[in-house]
């Protein structure tokens, strides 16, 4: 009997939270590490399905790296990354197309049905929704870098990812996008996403990570800063406390907020439904970065 009521205490703690964003869209992000690990991916994915059924309106965009790289080197392509960025030629955009925007785009969605729920891929070949132009990066010089097949996002469809979301349906997007002149073009993951969550004004934006979230010591997973506001966000980078890839996660973070996001999280995606934990309950188990001036109500 304890155990039953000590489950009714977890629903009642949750329902705050699901009457607060009942029909408000979250942007999830997928990528890393956390999308080789398949119990992971398998709790996550119930995750998502859980808070559609509870009529929250997740959006899932995702990257691929690691299967990306497993197929170049199964056809015999070296990966060359540009600061940080996968150097895109011709070839490995073929290859980045079949693997990240068909082969695993369209799994995901197939699970997602699997397990019940409603999903629809959103790839070149069902609907595309990201549009953009080639990237254009300088060195130190203020010389450009060539990235090859390499994008930004400036345009998503929104109208498509909303009326799916409508209609209790996953959209689930791909990071590549489409030129003016239909040249498919690579796009990092993390920036496609706040492209999508800024697109559709999204209430929140998830970042899976391997980390659980912004840490006062790099290493020290007990350091994990809970709450974060804009302005002790850029002071923690400038501090070198915020370091190396973190970075420009939380670079993406600030500038989202700054066009209406409310709430961005960094979360550990292999922490077994970590997507929940954080949503749903009061402490959460990650990182939450809320803009300058909003009120802090512990997590949710």
């Amino acid at each position: 009997m304890q155990r039953a009521i000590e489950k009714a205490d977890v629903l009642i703690e949750a329902l705050r939270w699901i009457r607060t964003f009942r029909g408000k869209i979250t942007v999830i992000k997928l990528g890393g590490s956390v999308m080789e690990d398949e119990r992971a991916m398998s709790h996550l994915l119930l995750d998502i399905l859980f808070m559609e059924t509870v009529g929250m309106q997740p959006v899932v965009v995702h990257g691929g790296g690691a299967a990306i790289s497993r197929a170049m080197k199964k056809a015999g392509i070296q990966p060359r990354f540009v600061q940080g960025r996968r150097y895109t030629d011709p070839e490995t955009i073929q290859i980045v197309e079949q693997v990240l925007a068909y082969e695993i785009n369209e799994k995901l969605a197939q699970e997602i049905e699997k397990l019940g729920g409603r999903a629809q891929p959103l790839n070149f070949r069902t609907k595309n929704v990201l549009f953009g132009k080639k990237l254009v990066l300088t060195d130190e010089s203020g010389n450009p870098i060539d990235l090859g097949l390499v994008g930004e996002v400036t345009r998503v469809d929104s109208d498509v990812i909303l009326d799916l979301c409508t209609r209790g349906v996953v959209p689930v997007i791909p990071s590549m996008c489409l030129d003016e002149e239909g040249t498919k073009l690579n796009v990092n993951a993390d920036t496609a996403a706040t492209a999508v969550a800024r697109a559709v004004r999204a209430e929140k934006l998830v970042f899976l990570s391997d980390v659980n979230g912004v840490r006062l010591r790099k290493d020290d997973p007990d350091s994990l800063i809970h709450s974060l506001t804009a302005a002790q966000a850029r002071e923690l980078i400038r501090q070198g406390v915020i370091e190396e890839g973190m970075i420009p996660k939380v670079e993406a973070c600030l500038e989202t907020l700054e066009h209406g996001v409310n709430k961005i999280h960094i979360i550990d995606g292999r922490l077994r439904h970590s997507l929940l934990l954080e949503v749903y309950t009061t402490t959460g188990v990650g990182t939450e970065i809320i803009r300058d001036g909003s009120a802090r109500n512990n997590n949710g």
